[in-house]
């Protein structure tokens, strides 16, 4: 700790580079040790990246703190927004703590010597001068209080480490619960749905508390909450209707983030979906690379194929019927989709527009045609927020009317509806529903080198992936909740380049990444200790390969052209 003291105050006043005689340096402290990975080049620089390893002796965790995955990952979660909150007024000290999800992430890890805690320290300067006196006071004098603070039993908050752990864990477990029950998804009574603003996703405090209708009432149990009743949604097609802006796509938001865990608080802790369910939308303009398009859109003028269909450019209802197939391709068991961010034609033809246009002058088959087979054929459930088209009535299994978010189930009144009013339109189906098979990568297409040998990988929010040269627009991969998930899906991505010349399954490697971070091997994936990456899922890192432009995928000989 002195050593580090005398060199901070040594370099006082010298040239900004001068930082680098404490890099790779580590400081034996009283209770931890301090381990400088890497020094920015200058003040504008990434800040710098540091590790602090606290023993278990020292620690001092409750056992109930590291009894199974769940708890374990919580507990991480909790020291890292621990360290957060340790240092407020900090400025110049940070760490990856993560927003209302509890992601398996980096920032603070259990190892066999104990807690190890990842963060950024921009290192004070003057213009490009070292302000060593500065730095030492951060790193010698105030960062002992702030580890302490985030580690050390003692210093923690236990019965807020109890409550994040027991949350994590019953969010688990109501989640592992939805198979065997039949429910492709399940809402507490009393949950918070609605959020602050699209830019704030803390709950709306006088947002509406959530009641299940009594006919889809249900109970499932939870290690610590115990009996927690709720609205289970079945298996099957639902449909969430009701008029504009009485809460059908605030439900929908909280069920595709269903796939993730909460934080105690958020109001959306008994708020949990499927975790294979993925939400599919248009999505004007995005690449598309060797997708078999054909169940949805086939017959297109001039006789282009659409069994392994490329665009760099495609069009609303192209998109959406890519999404589609690529959520069937990753294993999707349930599909999320919202009427507003739809494409029309893709979602249904009435009667009219097929008394004026022949079915051999339409090549898209519309989902609402495809729906039942999904359910039936494949054993695809889909939840779908409709608000124009009664068509659907006749192809669902529950109806859920939102009324001042205020969850009705009007599936029978719905059912009379639809044998009181036939629509008169005709079913287009051409040829039944078989499951699209896995596309090969052509690694070579994956260029994820700014120069050669050097990795570029970034994130901007949640909307870009920076991959080599390559933005990587994933504004419509709605599932995503946060940045450090965007570099864990560019590292993957890079891993893949590296695979060859010779083409590769993307999925079962994708995979065994996602397992190896599952475990820990956080460093395997960037060949470093880095701090702020958090794990998405298998969904999410194939949604932006499948938006990469130039990657080439496919079946066959095409993928290797």
């Amino acid at each position: 700790m002195q050593e580090l003291r005398r060199t901070l105050l040594r370099i006082d006043g010298r040239g900004y580079k001068a930082y680098k005689d404490i890099q790779g340096g580590r400081y034996r402290f009283g209770d931890f040790e301090l381990v400088v990975d890497h020094v920015q080049g200058d003040p504008y620089a990434a800040p710098s990246r540091l590790r602090a390893t606290v023993s278990w002796e020292v620690a001092g965790l409750p056992e109930w703190a590291l009894a199974g995955a769940p708890r374990r990952r919580a507990a991480r979660d909790f020291l890292a927004r621990a360290f957060r909150e340790a240092a407020r007024g900090l400025r110049d000290l940070s760490i990856d703590a993560g927003a209302q999800t509890v992601l398996d992430r980096s920032a603070c890890l259990f190892t066999g010597e104990g807690i190890e805690l990842r963060f950024f320290v921009d290192l004070p300067g003057a213009g490009r001068r070292i302000l060593g006196r500065k730095a030492a006071e951060l790193l010698v004098d105030r960062l002992p209080e702030v580890v302490a603070r985030a580690c050390r039993a003692e210093r923690l908050d236990l019965a807020a480490l109890e409550r994040h752990c027991a949350a994590v864990e019953d969010q688990v477990a109501l989640r592992a619960a939805l198979e065997p029950a039949g429910l492709a998804a399940f809402v507490a009574d009393g949950s918070l749905l609605p959020r602050r603003s699209g830019v704030d996703d803390r709950p709306l405090t006088d947002g509406v508390a959530f009641e299940s209708p009594e006919s889809l009432r249900m109970t499932l149990e939870a290690p610590n909450a115990g009996p927690v009743t709720g609205m289970g949604i079945p298996r099957g097609i639902t449909l969430i209707v009701g008029g504009g802006f009485h809460g059908k796509s605030t439900l929908l938001r909280a069920l595709q983030d269903g796939v993730w865990d909460h934080v105690p608080g958020d109001g959306r802790e008994g708020v949990v979906t499927d975790p294979t369910a993925v939400k599919i939308r248009s999505e004007d303009g995005r690449s598309v690379s060797g997708v078999d398009i054909s169940p949805f859109i086939d017959h297109l003028p001039h006789g282009k194929p659409t069994r392994d269909f490329s665009t760099e450019l495609a069009s609303g209802s192209t998109s959406q019927a890519a999404a589609l197939q690529e959520a069937l391709e990753a294993g999707v068991r349930t599909l999320l989709v919202d009427e507003d961010t739809s494409a029309t034609n893709f979602m249904i033809r009435d009667e009219r527009m097929q008394a004026l246009v022949a079915k051999d002058k339409e090549p898209i088959t519309p989902f609402v045609d495809r729906i039942g087979e999904l359910r039936d054929a494949l054993g695809v459930s889909t939840i779908l927020v409709m608000g124009g088209s009664g068509d659907y009535f006749d192809h669902a299994d529950t109806v859920i009317q939102m009324d001042a978010y205020r969850p009705v189930d009007v599936t029978e009144k719905a059912r009379e509806v639809a044998r009181t009013h036939s629509t008169g339109r005709k079913e287009e189906r051409e040829r039944p529903l078989t499951p699209p098979g896995e596309r090969l990568l052509d690694p070579r297409s994956v260029k994820p080198e700014r120069k050669p040998g050097r990795v570029k990988v970034g994130a901007r929010g949640l909307d870009t992936l920076i991959l080599g040269r390559a933005d990587v627009d994933l504004r419509a991969v709605e599932q995503l909740v946060d940045g450090s998930q965007l570099r864990v899906i560019g590292w993957i991505l890079a891993r893949l380049a590296g695979e060859g010349g010779g083409s590769v399954a993307p999925i079962p490697a994708i995979r065994e990444w996602l397992e190896r971070l599952g475990s820990g091997d956080w460093d395997g994936l960037t060949g470093r200790p880095d701090g702020d990456l958090a794990l998405p899922r298998l969904h999410e890192v194939m949604a932006a390969l499948n938006r990469l432009r130039g990657a080439r995928m496919g079946r066959g000989q095409g993928v290797r052209a």
